[in-house]
């Protein structure tokens, strides 16, 4: 039976990579330089969100808290970068 929580934690992964996949979209139309570093950011995001639903539903006694920890600083870190250089 899959439980509740397996649910939120793969919807969150889709929703993340759903966005990223937009975003990639829109930035290969407008050539809108903060979309690529969006998309990359919810790129990131995403592979936040997978190593979650692993490390807490596949793989329990595995301890994943490291490289969820890095993909989420990744993911701020573009995101900061694309505002800070980009914004004119």
């Amino acid at each position: 039976m899959i439980s509740f929580e397996a649910v939120v934690y793969f919807l969150c992964f889709a929703s993340s990579a759903l966005c990223a996949y937009l975003l990639s979209n829109a930035f290969r139309r407008q050539k809108e330089r903060l979309l690529l570093w969006s998309s990359l950011c919810f790129c990131f995001l995403a592979l936040n969100n997978l190593l979650v639903f692993i490390d807490i539903i596949l793989l329990p006694d595995l301890d994943l808290l490291p490289l969820r920890s890095s993909a989420a600083l990744a993911a701020t870190a573009i995101l900061i970068y694309g505002f800070i250089w980009e914004i004119e």
